[in-house]
């Protein structure tokens, strides 16, 4: 899993980073806020341990922004320890706020807990389809298949509204967005390459005439 850390002192990046990798995480890191926002653009960052006294943008701000592209869980660190401030975290979403100095192992063990919970809470399965939000990982039979971006979110959007017809057009704008040029053989042509992916699941995905698509499962009693 991708961790992204963000601090202004190195040093304290550097303790950090050496302690997740020790437990098998990979470290990505930033010295500010707008650093953290462009790093995090660009990674599958699966959680961010982040400073709030930083130049060029702060924590808090960054924190923002970044939620604004996809909610994400977030360690804040701190030299302050007031209770205003640690609102403001937990406001903006925060999963946990870490007064300044702090132990690396309790870091440690709290990014643990944090993202064996959000692994939970983001698997989404259907029949012996499922799917790792978190890891953004697709399983057919606890098999991992590997899908291009596009399918991925055609294949969750479809589990999540299981059984009910989507037209081409709704399928264009939730996952394409309403600014997309394309046609409807755009939907076609990812439909079938992600039948082609699900194997003996591929019937599922149930052509709609004239309109769209669905993914029927009926569950059994």
């Amino acid at each position: 899993m991708n961790i992204l850390v963000v601090d202004d002192e190195k040093l304290i990046r550097d303790v950090i980073k050496e302690y997740l990798t020790l437990e098998g995480y990979h470290v990505i890191e930033a010295s500010d806020g707008v650093e953290a926002i462009n790093k995090y653009r660009n990674s599958n960052i699966n959680l961010v341990i982040m400073d709030v006294m930083m130049p060029n943008m702060d924590g808090y701000t960054a924190c923002k922004e970044i939620k604004k592209i996809k909610d994400v869980p977030f360690i804040m660190l701190s030299a302050r320890s007031a209770e205003y401030d640690k609102l403001i975290g937990f406001d903006l979403g925060i999963d946990d706020y870490v007064t300044k100095p702090f132990s690396p192992k309790e870091l440690v063990a709290r990014v643990k807990a944090i993202l064996k919970r959000d692994n939970k809470e983001n698997i989404i399965s259907l029949a012996g389809i499922k799917i790792d939000d978190l890891a953004h990982e697709v399983y057919i039979d606890d098999e991992e298949i590997t899908l291009t971006p596009k399918e991925y979110d055609l294949l969750k959007f479809l589990i999540e509204n299981k059984n009910i017809a989507l037209s081409r057009e709704k399928l264009l704008s939730s996952i394409w967005g309403y600014d997309f040029y394309g046609d409807d053989r755009t939907i076609d042509t990812h439909i079938k390459t992600l039948r082609s992916h699900l194997g003996k699941y591929r019937n599922m995905i149930k052509t709609i005439r004239g309109m769209g698509y669905k993914i029927e499962y009926k569950e059994e009693n």
